[in-house]
């Protein structure tokens, strides 16, 4: 998690230090650490916070009240408006285009340092979302088109990861959020969706546990009952035929779901074909890249098509 200086919240929250001071002082809804040379420090979830306070008294709402809801209330909305608002991409779109170019030929220094730069800066969640997700999905469609060879492909793949782990293993560790357990099945070795929809369940306090990709049923149903998940999460990035979805399903059904429901996302997961037209149960996930997706258990609830789905508590 990144730390920030009042100048760089007071550009990327829109207040002005002079009102980021008094909330601080006034409503205590930021709580800034002192770096060794006394300058405060700001976490991401502060800019966050200070962004949704800003844009709700924009609309007429009163700090004075926002503030009775409590910090955690407050950041927990804040957390969830920032991760479904839309924010303008234009920037971020010739940033990922020079990043492009630096890519071929290959410039590894002009690309670790403008990409690392634009990371430190913003908010992780917004660097996720507008900067790392749309540079992988970029290059793979230029791997695929034979404009990046294979190896460039893998050491953005590899930046990429690097950084989503690193914020990962910043965050705090709880003790009471819910389990979830996050992996790939067999045969399935693309987990930058995955690693993503593991950091934001972290980042929203549960308690994650990666396995990472290629990880059997059977050996994931074993460490399922050792850590008694809530929810099992499973990334698949390519569609099988309808003979092998069926017998995923069946295997899923017949080694997991004694253990918690099993939700399903990827492009696999946001599939529309007949046979995954079975009544499956939904559950909650908000972030794009498991949109669309299903989950089962031991309740029949509905497909959804527009990815917002509520599972059993």
């Amino acid at each position: 998690m990144n730390l920030h200086r009042i100048n760089r919240v007071a550009k990327l929250s829109g207040l002005s230090k002079d009102v980021i001071r008094v909330w601080e002082r006034r409503y205590g809804v930021v709580q800034p650490t002192r770096g060794a040379n006394r300058y405060r420090l700001y976490t991401d979830d502060e800019v966050t916070l200070l962004r949704y306070l800003k844009a709700a008294v924009e609309k007429g709402e009163s700090i004075g009240e926002l503030v009775t809801q409590g910090r955690e209330a407050l950041l927990g909305h804040a957390k969830t408006n920032a991760l479904t608002s839309v924010v303008g991409s234009a920037p971020y779109e010739g940033f990922i285009g020079e990043l492009i170019t630096a890519l071929n030929p290959l410039d590894r220094e002009t690309f670790e340092r403008r990409l690392n730069g634009a990371v430190a800066v913003i908010p992780f969640e917004e660097a996720l979302h507008k900067i790392l997700l749309p540079l992988q999905e970029r290059v793979g469609h230029l791997w695929h088109d034979g404009r990046l060879g294979v190896g460039v492909e893998h050491y953005v793949t590899k930046q990429v990861q690097q950084k989503i782990f690193a914020a990962m293993n910043q965050l705090p560790m709880t003790e009471y959020g819910p389990k979830i357990v996050v992996a790939c099945p067999s045969g399935e070795q693309h987990e930058i969706a995955a690693q993503a929809v593991a950091y934001l369940c972290s980042a929203r306090g549960c308690r994650v546990s990666y396995l990472g990709p290629n990880t059997p049923l059977a050996e994931l149903a074993a460490f399922c009952q050792l850590v008694t998940p809530k929810l099992i999460l499973l990334s698949l990035t390519s569609v099988p035929t309808p003979d092998d979805a069926l017998d995923f399903v069946r295997e899923v059904r017949k080694l997991l779901m004694a253990h918690a429901p099993v939700a399903v996302g990827g492009i696999a997961g946001r599939a529309r074909d007949p046979y995954l037209s079975m009544r499956t149960s939904s559950c909650s996930m908000t972030s794009s890249n498991w949109k669309g997706g299903w989950c089962l258990s031991s309740r029949r609830l509905d497909l959804h098509d527009d990815g917002r789905h509520d599972h059993d508590r």
